[in-house]
């Protein structure tokens, strides 16, 4: 586990948009976790970005809505931070597991609908580290989906045709690399 720190931050803000029902914020949230998932490569920043992104769609769509809900997860959540703040590994991973299996069970109805939250979370995310350079395979491994999964979302999603994932015409790259040699 890195970015202990991070994470404190993250549950701390995660807790207070589940709160105010807070989509964007738990997105954001999400979003920045990815980033520092992507530098890192650590499986537990990918966790709970997935975990964080899940909330954000659970609230979303609406399957929230039984009473105790926000208490339970807030309860996991503030369960995580003090286990973060002891920087027991075994114990966070198992926190995170006790939270995720918490979300997909809000509801036996929605056990389907959540599993698949999860299912297009991981892909979304996923995406969104290939997006800061990591490699489609590596990517699709740290998040336990297939590259074909992981190919699909990103010739849907358009990152393909972003510039920054466009390479050079090959007259730029032999100037450049003339200029280089000079």
């Amino acid at each position: 586990m890195q970015e202990v720190d991070n994470l404190l931050n993250i549950f701390g803000q995660t807790k207070d948009a589940i709160d105010k029902e807070d989509v964007v914020k738990l997105k954001e949230l999400s979003n920045h976790t990815i980033h520092t998932a992507s530098i890192t490569q650590d499986l537990d920043n990918v966790a709970v970005a997935v975990i964080v992104y899940s909330l954000s769609k659970i609230i979303e769509r609406g399957y929230n809505k039984t009473t105790s809900w926000k208490k339970e997860i807030i309860s996991l959540i503030d369960n995580s931070i003090k286990v973060l703040k002891k920087e027991d590994n075994r114990r966070f991973r198992e926190s995170l597991q006790l939270l995720r299996e918490k979300l997909e069970n809000i509801s036996r109805d929605l056990k389907s609908h959540i599993q698949d939250v999860f299912r297009k979370a991981s892909i979304n995310k996923a995406s969104k580290i290939y997006e800061h350079g990591i490699s489609q395979e590596t990517t699709a491994k740290l998040l336990g989906i297939t590259s074909f999964e992981l190919a699909s979302y990103i010739g849907q999603s358009g990152i393909s045709e972003l510039p920054e994932s466009k390479t050079m015409e090959i007259h730029s790259r032999i100037k450049l690399a003339m200029d280089i040699f000079r």
